[in-house]
């Protein structure tokens, strides 16, 4: 009875209240924000929830589903009564041959199944373990500006330093390799840590720019050069894409470089989570080794039903290239009448355009475009300062949507003349 009267008492001199409000979290959480979608989703569902009826042309979600085919290979496998276990941290043998066939096919490259690809739950997951993998504390990582944030806010959450290559418009957004070796040479006189890892995403996310050959091949050589592993994101190869490129593709690439590619855009399955890299052998078993660690195999009837994906001919990327097309060209006609520009050669699910010189910046256009006109668009500046003139919009969603929100722009562009 007296030790629960001292708990009592405890309790009620807010101890135990003052103790928690004294607990701080790790240093790594200060050292990033909270993700710009993840942010701005929730303010659009309070606007929609006010009844405003907001258009989302922000976040690269296919909206159109996998193949009938696939759908009934996920249900049939379901109902089995041996496929709810655990699931080997590598995959099933069937989903690794069919991702080795899905590379040997589409972009010309060798995989060996067994030892040079690894499944993941997301290429945003492979980003984490990849850096596990190859950086120290201190280490340098080279990403990209503009480039995915999670590049960036990864590479801070394992410790490692930021190295921000620029990406420009009149370079055909590819990396200015001059840059690249000041931006080394620099840190050597500094006496920091060298450089280990490299991002980079071709085609590229946000501004639609497709690799070349000859891009890969000067990537690759860079890398041996310097003893920098790099690593391509390259999920959307097959979007508005007549010629999918792999930078494994090069003579020895593996032996340097890693690709990671994705379920998600190609064959409409961000909800799943399935994707994968690829890599030597080597590369591969320290990636394991970190992913073994931190989450467990995916669930069997979906790889089964991966492995149909993976087996589609020209005709499914045909018919999903269709739809992206008609999109596009609304999506054209709503940065048109928004009065910015864009490259017509952009690839992918997005189209990224500049924003007027007379606008303020693109986080501004965004914010009245959103709060006058009920639309969201991408802000480039998430993508980094080299984005900050420049918007982005998705093309994931039907075209009377787009057709809607290009009413409420051209509504709101006309009410401001």
């Amino acid at each position: 009875m007296q030790k629960e009267n001292k708990a009592s008492d405890i309790h009620a001199a807010g101890t135990r209240t003052d103790t928690a409000c004294r607990i701080c979290p790790a240093d790594r959480v200060g050292s990033v924000e909270e993700y710009y979608f993840s942010r701005k989703l929730k303010e659009i569902a309070e606007m929609n929830a006010a009844g405003r009826d907001v258009i989302n042309l922000g976040v690269g979600s296919p909206d159109m589903p996998p193949s009938e085919q696939v759908i009934d290979v996920f249900c049939r496998e379901t109902r089995k009564d041996n496929v709810h276990g655990y699931q080997p941290y590598v995959g099933i043998p069937a989903l690794r041959e069919g991702f080795a066939e899905w590379y040997r096919t589409w972009y010309g490259v060798n995989l060996d199944p067994e030892r040079e690809i690894q499944p993941l739950i997301g290429s945003k997951e492979g980003i984490l373990h990849v850096s596990l993998a190859f950086l120290n504390p201190g280490d340098g990582v080279l990403t990209p500006n503009p480039g995915y944030p999670a590049y960036t806010s990864v590479g801070k959450l394992v410790g490692a330093d930021i190295v921000s290559y620029k990406l420009d418009e009149n370079s055909g957004w590819y990396p200015d390799f001059d840059e690249l070796e000041r931006l080394l040479a620099e840190r050597r006189r500094a006496g920091k840590p060298d450089v280990r890892l490299m991002w980079t995403n071709y085609p590229n996310m946000p501004t639609g720019a497709d690799a070349s050959t000859e891009l890969f091949e000067r990537l690759t050589e860079f890398g041996y050069r310097h003893g920098i592993v790099v690593c391509n994101d390259n999920p959307y190869s097959f979007i508005l894409n007549e010629h999918p490129r792999s930078i494994l593709s090069v003579p020895g690439a593996k032996e340097i470089c890693i690709e990671m590619n994705s379920m998600s855009k190609s064959h409409n399955m961000p909800g799943w989570r399935m994707a994968m890299l690829a890599s030597n052998g080597r590369f591969v078993q320290w990636i394991l080794k970190v992913k073994s660690n931190v989450d467990s195999g995916q669930f069997r009837p979906m790889q089964s039903a991966v492995v149909e994906a993976l087996g589609a001919g020209r005709d499914w990327y045909d018919g999903m290239n269709a739809v992206y097309r008609s999109r596009r060209a609304l999506a054209g006609r709503i940065m048109e009448t928004l009065g910015c520009t864009y490259d017509g050669k952009q690839v992918g699910m997005f189209l990224w355009g500049r924003i007027p010189d007379a606008a303020e910046s693109g986080e501004a256009l965004a914010d009245a475009v959103l709060y006058k006109a009920n639309v969201f668009v991408t802000p480039g500046f998430i993508f980094g300062s080299a984005g900050d003139r420049y918007v982005r919009i998705s093309l994931c969603c039907r075209n009377h949507t787009l057709e809607k929100a290009l009413e409420r722009v051209s509504e709101l562009n006309n009410s401001t003349k």
